[in-house]
């Protein structure tokens, strides 16, 4: 069979032989000391998240330590290796969404800034592609890859978005062509039992049921980071990228996928998550997990049923997350991974009402947050943003906000 040539990849899959990209080593960023002054915590709005004194003991750990825990868990639950591979796809005629009705259009997403191209869809060139990270159904990740027809070859500036729940990466096509507009290789995946790795409107809750029985899998945002981890493999080794300047966003499940990610892979040069990130420890501690949990509600009946209970408490929202999830709510959570990321730039925006990324459960990780961009003398590098009267909702502000940061970190 002749091999189908990709146009950018150096990564080629044939019918007899293949040529296998292997993990390559965290790549150390070393990027620009800004001036330093005080840490960036923007409330956009003449209001405020309440000042809480709170104390931190000790210090926030040895983040290479962490991050190595981290990627050894993921491993821990991995289906059989195989070398990374990429082939060609065909585009998605009929996007798939586990929701009914399915979604029509989205005014957040078209609001992202987007250079003056009259023929911009003429001028965009679309990549669709699956990366197989592992062995295994799931191991198959879809990506849908847009950039601009030029004729130079200079590298460019990549950003890798992340759906919400129960969408898909053709849900992100305007983020997508706004992007690529301006310059960058803007790419989109498929969560896990998402998308085009779905196969009913239950796949996802399913998948989750399934690992609080089993304890095989981590449906639930880790899973989604060991497949982000071998996209770095790949996006470094395009020929159209700069490896230095990849960056990394995503709106709500999407959002918490791009956290974990940066702390996880020190490629991914700039995060921008998106109303994703909240303490989870804090959110039991203060019975506030309430709206996370009514978010995919059918893993915690599950658990409380086999837990012999009336009805979902905090017990059974923490053995939930340990069993589908392991260290969600302890090493691996807000306080410790939000400053692992220094010092590399990180925008947090959240919703100042957000009742399922609640602002105050952030007070501790925004804390250390500072304390290690200060020490590391690049506190401009952090930014928090609590959009007032917003609940659990991207709005066109947290979207030009990303905007505006990428450009400034990336470009």
């Amino acid at each position: 069979m002749v091999a189908s040539q990709l146009p950018h990849p150096t990564i080629t899959r044939f019918q007899s032989t293949t040529r296998h990209v292997c993990c390559i080593p965290h790549v150390r960023l070393h990027l620009p000391k800004l001036i330093p002054h005080k840490c960036q915590i923007q409330i956009v709005s003449s209001s405020r998240v309440s000042e809480t004194k709170m104390e931190v003991n000790g210090t926030v750990g040895d983040a290479e330590k962490l991050r190595s825990q981290f990627l050894h868990l993921l491993r821990t639950r991995r289906s059989a290796q195989v070398p990374l591979t990429v082939e060609p796809a065909k585009p998605v005629v009929t996007p798939f969404y586990q929701e009914v009705p399915p979604p029509t259009s989205s005014e957040e997403m078209e609001s992202c800034p987007k250079a003056s191209i009259g023929n911009l869809k003429e001028l965009v060139k679309e990549e669709n592609l699956y990366l197989h990270t592992e062995a295994g159904e799931q191991g198959k990740l879809p990506l849908l890859i847009l950039s601009m027809k030029e004729g130079n070859l200079e590298k460019r500036p990549a950003v890798v978005f992340l759906h919400s729940t129960h969408k898909c990466k053709e849900w992100l096509r305007p983020l997508l062509e706004a992007y690529a507009s301006r310059g960058y290789v803007a790419i989109g995946v498929d969560s896990r039992y998402h998308g085009e790795r779905a196969n009913s409107l239950t796949t996802y809750k399913d998948a989750l049921v399934s690992s609080w029985k089993n304890g095989d899998t981590m449906p639930f945002i880790f899973d989604t980071v060991w497949d982000l981890i071998k996209l770095a493999d790949f996006l470094t080794l395009r020929e159209d990228i700069d490896p230095t300047r990849i960056g990394i966003t995503g709106e709500s499940l999407g959002g918490m996928h791009a956290w974990f990610a940066a702390f996880a892979d020190t490629r991914y040069a700039v995060a921008a998550p998106i109303i994703g990130v909240q303490g989870f420890r804090w959110a039991i501690d203060n019975d506030k997990w309430g709206a996370r949990v009514n978010s995919i509600k059918a893993v915690f009946e599950e658990a409380r049923i086999d837990l012999g209970k009336n009805e979902i408490d905090k017990e059974v929202v923490e053995k939930v997350w340990d069993r589908i999830a392991p260290g969600l709510a302890s090493q691996f959570d807000a306080p410790n991974t939000v400053p692992a990321i220094v010092p590399r730039p990180l925008l947090i925006a959240n919703g100042a009402k957000d009742d399922r990324c609640p602002i105050d459960g952030l007070e501790i990780p925004k804390t250390r947050a500072c304390k290690a961009y200060e020490e590391v003398h690049c506190s401009d590098n952090f930014k928090l943003i609590a959009q007032p009267g917003i609940w659990h909702r991207m709005t066109p502000l947290m979207v030009k906000e990303t905007s505006d940061w990428f450009d400034r970190f990336l470009k």
